[in-house]
This record gives structure tokens, sequence and C-alpha cells, in this order.
């Protein structure tokens, strides 16, 4: 324990629940961790479990519903449905005893929907949906309101059987059906549930009265709290705040205040909603603790704890918040996900070994609202913590890993783990392949955190490194291993047209990495990912930036962009100035600049620098050359098939687990 963290690990009293620290484990929702009945899976007791291990001091469960039939297409919205209480029961049970044993609570979270979040839900008003804005979500009965406030007291009627402390109420945050009964802007009621502030937070407090009247006064009650919008319309973020048209800070201080004075025993405060959603699930382009300030302002005006979350993933930050009076709990979400042991390291003095959250939102809200398994880009394990684990090798063997980017790196790690005497062996001076270029924004600051984290694990392994060292098949085999692992990784792609030999011409990773473009006009190639994101970061140095992208939509090529990260970034590109020609590929390159082909036909753009970021193609691969020798070949990250730091980090964890 450093001094400065000290703030993090002491005690913090909520109602009569007591916490051992200041860490909380944020609510996220995982379908991975629940079965068919709402109860908790497998992987959903070690899931908890390990986080609890981990030193959080509190744990929230994803947002459960209780199966009623209010919203015919969705009973509530689509989240954890409650179908079998008995059978989530013993679960529940199970779970707490083990969360016991490490001194941590857990509070689950109780929604009362989605609203127009999600297609088929009712809304407080006929308001368009989020995803498909030309239809209108039908609005709520008087009759259907009460349904859901009962069946949520119900339902934390259940929990407190279970034994849990409290629960959560979700949420007025994220534009959910709460947060839409409450803001003008969605709600047009002007019934007793519409119209002034206090009709339009009847729902909280019929919902906070209910709870204490059926559970008791000592059972706890939080509620999830967005403090601003962000929004300039319906599906309109706004990037600082400007011409609000949701909840203004004064507003939710205001909400804050009634909270405390309808009985709320906690708030636990962020910003944001899905309209503005850079800001519900801030990427990496969002300073951390930008959401201090609004929680400092909300402590000035309640005496409950307000627990803060929103890229609070820094320990030096958050403590000096917490000593400074501003907050007085983070809530990591998706940190937590990256680490279970986040808290812990922390106590423990050594947050450099905190494996960080880099802020892509690809493996956790990404993946599910694409419909796939949720879980971490960094962390492969998370969510399955039972099925999925590093188990140590039966037999130990000799592994030679080729190539020391992130999948070379997660490789060792793991064959490491397992107990195999490692070797990685690195053409380049360092390690970290395109982790470097990546990292050299200031936005993307996180993976260089992540390259320094797995360079320190290798060393804390024992993992043989050799760098400046590029090894052919005959190397390889002259090194006699029982197995290797090919993470030879992937060159930028250089398209053929005329006068691409031309100086000015430079791919986007020297373009990163090598000396200073020093002309002021660049033209970057391609409007992927990479592209825009080396855009940005010209155009914040004052050079005039123009993304030439064949598509007719830049972030449409490669791996799906999360609708986060994708929003924030387009907005980020307008806000600096950066040209977008779409529908337009590079024809040539001249001694005064590049030549568009697009729909309008040739144009000529003048350019001092032409940055090539067209894609990547794999290195040529050692696979076939290393055939018939008796040693087991695996190939992982991009050098089998081009893909993110996600895809990367996965397929090497899933051959690392099982050499």
């Amino acid at each position: 324990m450093t001094v400065s963290h000290a703030p993090l690990l002491q005690p913090l009293k909520i109602g009569r629940m007591t916490l051992k620290n200041r860490f909380c484990m944020g609510p996220l929702t995982m379908p991975s961790l629940h079965g068919p009945f709402g109860e908790f899976s497998p992987d959903g007791l070690a899931y908890f479990e390990a986080r609890a291990k981990g030193g959080f001091g509190l744990l929230y469960t994803g947002a459960f519903h209780p199966d009623t039939l209010v919203d015919p297409v969705h009973p509530l919205d689509s989240k954890q449905p409650l179908k079998a209480p008995k059978t989530f029961q013993r679960t529940a049970v199970e779970l707490l005893e083990r969360l016991d044993a490490y001194g941590a609570k857990m509070i689950p979270q109780v929604s009362m929907g989605y609203g127009r979040n999600a297609p088929g839900c009712f809304c407080p008003s006929e308001i368009p949906y989020y995803h498909d804005p030309a239809r209108l979500a039908p609005a709520l009965t008087k009759d259907q309101i009460r349904q859901k406030i009962d069946q949520m007291i119900a339902t934390a009627v259940l929990f407190k059987q279970c034994g849990f402390p409290g629960i959560e109420v979700h949420a007025m945050h994220w534009g959910y059906l709460l947060d839409q009964f409450a803001m003008t802007f969605m709600n047009h009621r002007t019934d007793e549930y519409g119209g002034e502030l206090e009709n339009r937070l009847r729902c909280a407090r019929e919902i906070v009265d209910g709870v204490k009247a059926a559970c008791g006064a000592d059972f706890l009650v939080s509620m999830r709290l967005a403090l601003k919008s962000y929004i300039k319309g319906y599906n309109k973020p706004s990037l600082h705040g400007e011409n609000e048209v949701g909840r203004t800070l004064e507003e939710g201080l205001e909400i804050a205040r009634r909270l405390e004075g309808y009985g709320y025993d906690c708030l636990s405060v962020d910003f944001g909603q899905y309209d503005s959603f850079y800001y519900a699930a801030p990427p990496c382009y969002m300073e951390k603790g930008r959401v201090i300030d609004l929680a400092a302002a909300c402590k000035q005006v309640v005496r409950i704890p307000v627990l803060c979350g929103g890229r609070m993933n820094d320990p030096d930050l958050a403590a000096q918040a917490i000593a400074d009076g501003k907050l007085d709990a983070i809530v990591l979400g998706r940190p937590s996900l990256a680490d279970p042991a986040y808290a812990q390291k922390v106590a423990m003095g050594c947050p450099e070994d905190i494996r960080p959250c880099i802020g892509c939102n690809q493996g956790c809200i990404g993946a599910l609202k694409a419909g796939r398994r949720a879980g971490c880009a960094v962390n492969p394990q998370a969510a399955r913590e039972a099925t999925f684990p590093l188990t140590p090798a039966l037999e130990k063997q000799k592994v030679l890993v080729v190539g020391g980017g992130v999948a070379g790196m997660e490789a060792a790690r793991c064959a490491a783990l397992r107990g195999h005497t490692v070797t990685l062996c690195e053409a380049g001076e360092t390690l970290g392949g395109n982790l470097i270029p990546a990292g050299a924004h200031d936005f993307k600051k996180e993976l260089n955190e992540l390259n320094a984290w797995y360079q320190r694990q290798l060393t804390k392994l024992r993992v043989t490194v050799e760098t400046g060292l590029s090894l052919t098949a005959r190397d390889i085999l002259a090194r006699k291993p029982d197995a290797v692992v090919l993470a030879v990784g992937a060159a930028p792609t250089v398209p053929l047209v005329p006068g691409i030999e031309d100086a000015k011409v430079v791919d986007c990773v020297t373009a990163l990495t090598g000396p200073a473009l020093p002309g002021q006009k660049i033209v970057v190639v391609g409007g992927g990912l990479v592209g825009c994101e080396t855009a940005l970061g010209f155009a914040r140095e004052g050079k005039t930036v123009t993304i030439l992208e064949a598509l007719p939509d830049i972030l449409s090529a490669g791996i799906p962009v999360p609708e986060m990260n994708s929003s924030m970034l387009r907005d980020l590109l307008d806000e600096a100035g950066v040209t977008l020609r779409t529908g337009c590929r590079l024809a040539e390159v001249t001694e005064t600049g590049a030549v568009a082909q697009g729909p309008a036909g040739r144009e000529e753009l003048a350019a001092d620098h032409v940055v090539l970021a067209v894609g990547f193609t794999p290195r040529t691969s050692l696979a076939s050359a290393l055939d018939g020798h008796g040693i087991a070949v695996y190939q992982v990250g991009d050098g089998g098939k081009v893909g993110s730091v996600m895809t990367a980090i996965a397929t090497a964890y899933t051959v690392g687990r099982q050499l």
C-alpha cells in the first residue's frame, strides 16, 4: 500500500451496511453469468467470487427484471428475468456464502425496463425508439406503471429473503425507462406521472417507498443516476454538453436532492445515455475522471454516499478525489472485467500490476450489442472463470514463441503460467509489435500500459526474452522445442498505384513510430479505425488532414467498431476539422500530392505526405517449413488472420491454455 492510495482502502458506511473499502465492482449485463431461470450459473458464481477474492468491497449484479408480461414483446425488457425464484434463491445463497468469506457485499440491481432503448418496449410517452427512430414506442398506462413498480417491490422482497442487504434501482441513467420518465424531453404525460419534476420522479419515489415498506427501513436502496445527459436530440450526442435537451447538471443535482429526501440510501452517479453512448460507456478517447467534477457537485447537495463510475480506472486520480471529498467510492465495471484483482493489487501496493482496461468496448458492451458472448478484450477468461480457466500442464514442455507482439506475449504468458519452459524471440529491438504504433496517440496510451503490463508479467514468470533476433525455420529446428507458437503479426498493406514509391508516401506504422512528418498537408488513405485515429492524431498536431475512403462511409471496413467508440471518433474528427472524402480511392501519387478517384471523377489533392492505412497483410508464415519435424506448431494473432487486439489475445489464450 502507498500512502496516496489510503483513501481507497478506508471503510465506508452506507445505511446500515459497512464496506471494507471504496472499491465497487460495477454492474454489467453478462448473459453467461446466469442460467435459463435467472439463477447464477457456474461461471456466474466463479465470476463474482473472483472479484470478491480480488478485493472489491461491494459487488453489483447486472440488472434483474421480474418475469412479468407488462411489455408484451419483452417481459419488462430483454435483460435477465427471474423465472424460478426458488432456483435463483439456492444459487444466490451459495454466492453470498462465498462472498462473505472475502468480506465482500453484494447489491443486485432491479430494473423497471429498457423503454425506448429496446424495440417492443413501452415508454412514458409515444417517443422514437433508439435503434429505430422511425417507429414510436407505445406509452404505458397507469395500471402498467403500477404493475411494474409492484413487480420491482416483489423482487426486492425475494432478494431480501436470499440474504442481500439491499438493491440498486436500475436506473435513472443511460436513457432507460426511469430516465425517460424523469426527462421532459421524453415524458409528455399529463397525468400524475408527467409534468413537473415531482411527478416525473413519482415512479422513483413509489419504488423506494414500496421497497422500504415491504423490506424494512434498514434494507438499503440505491439509485443509479446520470447527472447529465449530453444530448442535443434523439440520436444526437453533445460532445461538450452544449445545447442540452436532456438532463442538465442543475436538474441532476435537484433530482439527487429529492432522491435523498425520498429515502434513497446511496447514489451511484455517472453521465450519458444511449443517444450519447460515448458518455454512458466512455471509450479510450475520453479522458479518465471526466465525471469527477459532476460527482463533486452532487456531494455538495446530498449527505448520503456518492459512488462514482465512468472511466475511473486510475487509482491515483480516484484516491485524490476521495481525499478531496468529491466522492465516496469508485465504481469499476469494465476495469473489473480486465482485472478481477484490481482492488487487491492497489491494496498490496502494486497498482502497476493491474491489467489495464483499454477502453475499446469490443469485448464487453460492444460484443453484447452485437449478439456475441460478452467478456473482455484483454482478459479472455472474463465471465468464463469456471469453464475456460488456465490449469497446470500435466506434461511440462519446451515452448518457443516467435513474435513479441500482443499475441506472442499472451501465448508466452499462458504457457509459462501452465508450467512450461518458455522462450520468446522478437525480430525487433523491443516487445509490443503493433501495440507500439497504436499506442503512439495520446488518446490510446492504455495500449502502452498493456504493453508494459505484459512485459512485467513475462519477467515475473521468468520467460526468456530474446530481441533483435529474426528466426528462420532452421534456427527454430536447431533449438529443438516441443512446441512452437508463431505470432509473427501483420504488416501494412501497400496498394499498387502509380507513384506509390514516392518519398512522400509512408505507411501508418512508420508515420506513427518514425521521425515526425514535417509537412502541413496530409492525406490519409483508408478510413477504417487505424486511418481515422491516425488522422485525428495529425489533426490535433495542427496539420490539415484529409481521409480518402473507398467505401461509402468511414469506419466500415475491418473489425466492427462499437457504436460508442465510432460515434465519439466521428465527432472528434469533425471537431478537429478533418475532411472526409468517402467513395474515393487512391488512384495515383504525384509530385504535388495524391489523385483521388471518386463519383465525380479524378481530383488531385495537394499533400506533403500520403499516409497509407488501407489495412494489414499477415507476414509470411514458417509453419509449412516446420512440418514433419516432430514439433507441434500453432499460429496465433494477425499472422493467421488480421484482426484486433481482442482477437489476437483471444487466439493466443485459446492456444496457450492447451499447450
